[in-house]
Formats: C-alpha cells, sequence, structure tokens
C-alpha cells in the first residue's frame, strides 16, 4: 500500500523535488561564490550571510508544494478515492504523510553533497570552519516543519481552515482594540515570539543560516 502511495505521490511532486533538488545544491555554491572574494573574514562571512535566507525559504516552499500535491488529487476527486480504500482514515493520512516525508529526502541530500562539497574543496579564510552536516540537519528539520505544518493545513476540512482564520483575526482585532485604548499589551508580538523564537515551532526558520562560520 505505502509502495503505490508513494508512486503516486512521487508523480505528483516531482516537478517540485526536481527543482528542490536543483535549488538546494545551488545554494550553498552560490553563496561560497559570492563570498570567495572577500577581502577579510568579516566580510566573507556577511557575504555567506546574505545568502542565509535563502536556506530557510527553500525549506518553506518545498514543504508547501509537497504538502499540497498530496492532497490535490483527493480535492479533485471529492476524496472518493481515499473513502473507497480498505484502510482506516488515520492510516491513509499516515501514509500520505510518510510519502511526502520521504519525497522530501531528495533535495535535503543534495544540499549536504553540496555543502560538503563547498567547504572540502575550497580553501577556508583562517579562524572559520564548515558546518555542512549541521546546516544540512537543520534545512531537514526546517523543511519537515513546513510540510506537516501545509500538509495538516491541507487535510483539513473547511470548518477547520475557517477556525484557524477565525482565530487569527481575533488575534488582530484584539491587537487593533488594545492599541486603540493606549494599552501596551503586544499581543501579535507575543504571539510572534511564542512561535518564532526559540523553542518556538516555527524557531528552526529564523537565526543565522551559516554554511561557514567562526
Amino acid at each position: 500500500m505505502f509502495r503505490m502511495i508513494l508512486k503516486t505521490q512521487w508523480k505528483w511532486a516531482r516537478i517540485a523535488v526536481l527543482a528542490g533538488v536543483v535549488g538546494a545544491f545551488a545554494v550553498p555554491m552560490f553563496s561560497f561564490a559570492s563570498a570567495r572574494d572577500a577581502v577579510s573574514p568579516r566580510a566573507f562571512i556577511d557575504a555567506m550571510q546574505g545568502w542565509g535566507a535563502a536556506y530557510g525559504f527553500l525549506a518553506g516552499v518545498l514543504g508547501l508544494l509537497v504538502a499540497m500535491s498530496a492532497w490535490s488529487s483527493d480535492y479533485r476527486g471529492r476524496h472518493v478515492y481515499a473513502l473507497s480504500l480498505p484502510i482506516e482514515r488515520w492510516r491513509y493520512v499516515l501514509l500520505r504523510f510518510g510519502a511526502g516525508v520521504v519525497c522530501l529526502i531528495p533535495p535535503v541530500i543534495a544540499l549536504g553533497v553540496s555543502a560538503v562539497l563547498v567547504t572540502s574543496t575550497h580553501a577556508l579564510p583562517d579562524g572559520l570552519h564548515g558546518y555542512p552536516v549541521a546546516l544540512t540537519i537543520r534545512f531537514a528539520l526546517a523543511a519537515l516543519v513546513a510540510f506537516a505544518l501545509f500538509f495538516a493545513a491541507s487535510s483539513a476540512t473547511s470548518r477547520a481552515a475557517a477556525a484557524v482564520l477565525g482565530l487569527i483575526a481575533v488575534l488582530v482585532v484584539a491587537e487593533i482594540l488594545t492599541d486603540s485604548a493606549g494599552l501596551d499589551v503586544g499581543i501579535l508580538d507575543h504571539v510572534g515570539r511564542f512561535v518564532f523564537v526559540s523553542p518556538g515551532l516555527l524557531s528552526v526558520f529564523t537565526g543565522r543560516w551559516m554554511l561557514i562560520d567562526v
């Protein structure tokens, strides 16, 4: 069963995955090329850091596209295929999730290979070190988090999606009302810190993404 689902899911997501492979392999190469002619280690780090956001962006987009492809056919078929299978709904969702995780592996491997090539075949400025393994693990975690979030959102019913949007609207309205009343509560600021600052759910996307650092 899993092999069949993986085969069909790969068919739907292969373009996004292959594009992710190319992008993941290219980013470390381009980041090093932009810093290769730096006149000092500080300038080298600054040039490398300019490409840091590309890793998080690529991981987020990859997770989004793979998650959307996992459920696109079910939406078009009004879930008739899923309901016709002789397995429980939760198991079907778990198989879909596992197939999506497998589809994320090629871009992660491509990033790891590229990062190792960059750090092992080029001389680094004095005092700087390469962190290809740490960067690859972080990229894998970011892609997995993005995939899990978008997978859950894509598999949810319209009622659940409306509930999430309603919660966001309530937070925005509460922020506006408290600001209008002169209360320095900072609801959205607290929510943002809770989500994006470690150990928040999306904290893996924030901070420095550095292949080469001190």
